[in-house]
């Protein structure tokens, strides 16, 4: 008898959605940074705190949250994770209410324990609906759209709601965080209605045989794990540091009369939209081009666009489209550097994806476990940002750019595990 083949678009259209959410109360915390540093009166280093105590979750959360995964299921993980994220951002907004930085940082916390667990869930789901291979991993590049573009609304938000960055406060992101408490109430009904497929080889896996040194055997998903940590740090860094750059009054970038802060963050807001294109073009092309042939040529190319940032004077500008507060859109003077740097989005868009999807291969029963794993070094997100942040408190303005070298460790290490350490070498070693 012909078994039916099952139907999993409402699955993928519910991964992809949260896709969305992750990144949109993850990319809040950026700009964020420099409201707790002016409200506060904090050091660079202090504001990105926001950034690491979201991103630390991860170590925290992410061994858990792939044991989670494999005993309790897809379904019953999301539901757990945007219940922990509704009360993560909840705290953030009392912290707005008393004015609080601890509270704050408490509630970005909880916020990344939450985007730990959904990425835990969406990943290997969005990966195992597509088949795995080039399939799984165009599946994850389009749900990586949906990503930038909630990454790209947030950070051009806040920089219209806040007039002025020297008297900026937490209250001013109000509105954002209403919207995430209603994008997560919302998110919790539908999935909570919605069928979702478990991993029936995990549920028949003898657990006590899935061991964390039993996945260390596999050489490819150790570095890719290793390359995800640098991954996720390169990318929050790369527009944490450009937007604190842009608006610094310091640089005096702007002629009297421009939003400085609105100007920043819009320009911002390009290089997540640009990882947007850049995984729409990856999610396209994902089914013919292979994701080790698809970082290789981004890490390359990133590492030109980053060098070439790094050495080119901030007193050569150019014209860049953005929002000018009040006088709306259109064309602003910036640094050639600057704009070079929002060009890595496109570079960055597919390293998530591709980098997962090369990790996981050939893992069987272990990719839930592996998962969990994975997540827990995205703390790299908090961790790298938090350096770079710190070279610019070391030498002050002229920190800036020097800070990329960073990135370009970070870019060059990637290139490597696509050329050489994403290929595995033991085969046949996981459970089947």
């Amino acid at each position: 008898m012909e078994q039916k083949k099952q139907n999993y678009a409402i699955p993928i259209v519910v991964m992809i959605l949260l896709f969305g959410m992750i990144s949109f109360v993850t990319n809040l915390a950026s700009p964020m940074g420099d409201i707790l540093k002016n409200q506060f009166t904090i050091p660079n280093w202090q504001g990105t705190l926001g950034v690491f105590a979201n991103f630390i979750a991860y170590a925290i959360m992410g061994i858990p949250a792939g044991n989670m995964l494999q005993k309790r299921g897809y379904k019953r993980t999301s539901l757990v994770a945007v219940s922990v994220g509704f009360i993560g951002v909840a705290i953030q907004l009392c912290s707005g209410l008393i004015g609080s930085f601890g509270i704050y940082l408490i509630g970005a916390l909880v916020a990344g324990f939450s985007m730990c667990l959904l990425n835990t869930v969406v990943n290997p789901m969005l990966n195992r609906l597509g088949g795995g291979g080039n399939k799984g991993n165009q599946l994850i590049q389009f749900g990586g759209t949906f990503n930038s573009l909630c990454g790209t609304a947030v950070i051009v938000i806040t920089g219209l709601l806040i007039p002025s960055i020297v008297d900026a406060k937490i209250s001013d992101t109000f509105p954002l965080m209403y919207t995430a408490l209603a994008i997560f109430a919302v998110a919790f009904i539908v999935i909570l209605l919605t069928k979702i497929p478990e991993n029936e080889q995990t549920q028949k896996a003898d657990s006590s045989e899935l061991t964390y040194k039993g996945l260390f055997k596999f050489r490819h998903f150790v570095m890719g794990a290793i390359a995800i940590f640098i991954y996720v740090g390169v990318e929050v860094g790369v527009p944490n540091i450009l937007n604190k750059w842009l608006q610094n009054p310091e640089m005096h970038f702007f002629a009297e009369g421009v939003s400085a802060e609105a100007v920043a963050g819009s320009v911002t807001a390009f290089y997540w939209l640009l990882m947007l294109v850049g995984r729409l073009i990856g999610g396209l092309v994902g089914s013919k081009v292979s994701p080790r042939a698809m970082i290789a040529t981004v890490a390359s190319i990133a590492i030109a666009l980053v060098v070439i940032a790094i050495f080119v004077p901030a007193t050569t500008m150019i014209n860049f489209p953005g929002f000018n507060g009040a006088k709306g859109f259109g064309m602003n003077l910036i640094p050639l550097s600057g704009a070079l740097l929002v060009c890595v989005g496109l570079c960055t868009s597919v390293m998530w994806g591709g980098i997962f999807n090369l990790a996981v291969e050939g893992l069987g029963a272990y990719t839930e476990r592996a998962s969990g794993l994975f997540m827990a070094l995205v703390c790299g997100g908090g961790i790298l940002p938090l350096l770079m942040n710190g070279v610019v408190d070391i030498y002050g303005v002229s920190g800036y750019q020097p800070s990329y070298w960073v990135a370009v460790a970070g870019f060059a290490y990637i290139l490597y595990y696509a050329l050489v350490g994403s290929r595995p070498v033991n085969k046949g070693v996981a459970k089947e």
